[in-house]
């Protein structure tokens, strides 16, 4: 078998045999077979595509590259939540909590931003003293102690997918369902659980850019995770616009607390709702989804959501005095509000475009080394639908960068449409 033969197949939109696949990752990861070879290989399946037998073949085999993490002593039915990506998207910091506090274990690996979308870890990081970089045993203690831990990617999970996505990258072969699929797959296997709820996000500031394409992918989705053993749930979520009014790492904190404090708004209560009630379902807690939504409004309301997550961050280090009063985290020099020179009614926020403004701002990273600004962001004031009068605020800038201040303020008067 060699890697010559592997992509003459693939270029002759011939299926590739669970070993060829096998071979191919196994080889790849420890740098036997060259980057051109992999690039070669990786345009091919671009272009001819996997069935889903090849889909699931190379997820189990870029999830065994490296660990696999064990959670069997947290009990029969472990139950993971995973989001393609998206913009103001803090849906993990309020729904996780609120899971355990229903005594459903929660053990969750989140991964760091990178470009417009942000990252569950380094949210989690604005709280000061939270410790996301704890080792296994760690984290299956504290979810044993208080029914929660949310920690970052301390294993070696999927290298092959990690060298993969990177080269994928860089000879523009992102936007391949197959590849898609494979890659948060072969990371869902490798975190442990064997029920899954993947929230497919579909709209300008997502991926996948229209339903037809999130559709495809959900079900390859799925049907991988049936023919690795897991039990798989897709739920779309709209991210034309982003999720909620806050963007940006501790102002997204801020946010999903006011949220499980009450302060509930409308679109992330959706997802909210949505996300939770197949967890609780999948979890053997509940098989009707309207009660199930029912059962995350009363823990919300009775504070045992919010209590889940005061008791989360002080177990992992973090100081939850910010939690109980959000005016103590640091806040940015420059806080600027941006004026609408026209009224009418809007009509669109591109979330990709007040993502990568966001980042620009500070709040997110180019490059894995790029250091994140926590207080950095946007807070939207109007979101699409609303109806807005000259001068009135369409969005607050949170930045640190005084240089900068005039183009965001351009550029947001740009970005919102009416």
């Amino acid at each position: 078998m060699n890697i010559i033969e592997i992509i003459e197949k693939k270029r002759d939109k011939k299926e590739l045999t669970k070993d060829e696949i096998e071979y191919f990752v196994k080889e790849y990861t420890k740098g036997t077979i060259a980057d051109y070879q992999a690039s070669a290989l990786i345009m091919a399946i671009y272009i001819n595509g996997m069935n889903e037998r090849e889909a699931t073949d190379l997820s189990i085999a870029m999830a065994y590259s490296g660990d696999v993490l064990d959670l069997s002593e947290l009990g029969n039915d472990i139950v993971d939540k995973h989001s393609t990506g998206g913009v103001g998207d803090k849906i993990s910091i309020i729904l996780l909590p609120i899971i355990a506090s229903l005594e459903i274990p929660v053990a969750k690996m989140s991964g760091r931003g990178l470009g417009f979308t942000g990252g569950t870890v380094d949210k989690m990081e604005s709280i000061p003293g939270y410790r996301t970089n704890i080792s296994i045993d760690e984290f299956i203690e504290n979810v044993q102690k208080v029914g929660i831990s949310m920690i970052g990617q301390t294993l070696n999970l999927a290298p092959a997918d990690k060298k993969l996505y990177a080269l994928r990258d860089a000879i523009s072969c992102v936007d391949s369902i197959p590849l898609i699929a494979s890659s948060i797959m072969s990371k869902k296997i490798a975190s442990g659980a064997n029920k899954i709820v993947l929230d497919v996000t579909v709209g300008k500031g997502a991926f996948m850019k229209t339903q037809d394409n999130a559709q495809k992918l959900a079900e390859l989705m799925i049907k991988i995770g049936n023919l690795a053993g897991k039990e798989v749930v897709c739920v779309f979520t709209k991210m034309d616009e982003p999720l909620g009014k806050a963007v940006g790492n501790s102002l997204e904190v801020i946010e999903a607390i006011n949220f499980l404090k009450g302060f509930m708004s409308k679109d992330i209560k959706d997802v909210v709702l949505e996300i939770g009630a197949y967890m609780i379902k999948l979890a053997g807690k509940g098989e009707d989804l309207s009660k199930n939504k029912d059962m995350i409004i009363e823990n919300i309301i009775n504070g045992k959501a919010y209590e889940k997550l005061v008791q989360m961050v002080k177990n992992q280090g973090g100081d939850i005095s910010y939690i109980n009063d959000i005016n103590k985290f640091e806040k940015a020099k420059y806080i600027i509000p941006v004026e609408s020179k026209t009224s009418g009614i809007i009509k669109e926020i591109n979330a990709e475009d007040v993502g990568k403004l966001a980042c620009l701002l500070g709040a997110g990273r180019l490059k894995k080394e790029d250091e994140i600004d926590n207080t950095a962001g946007i807070i939207l004031n109007k979101k699409i639908g609303d109806y807005v009068e000259e001068k009135e605020v369409l969005a607050y800038i949170h930045t640190n960068k005084p240089e900068i201040i005039e183009y965001a303020k351009n550029k947001i008067l740009e970005i919102w449409k009416f």
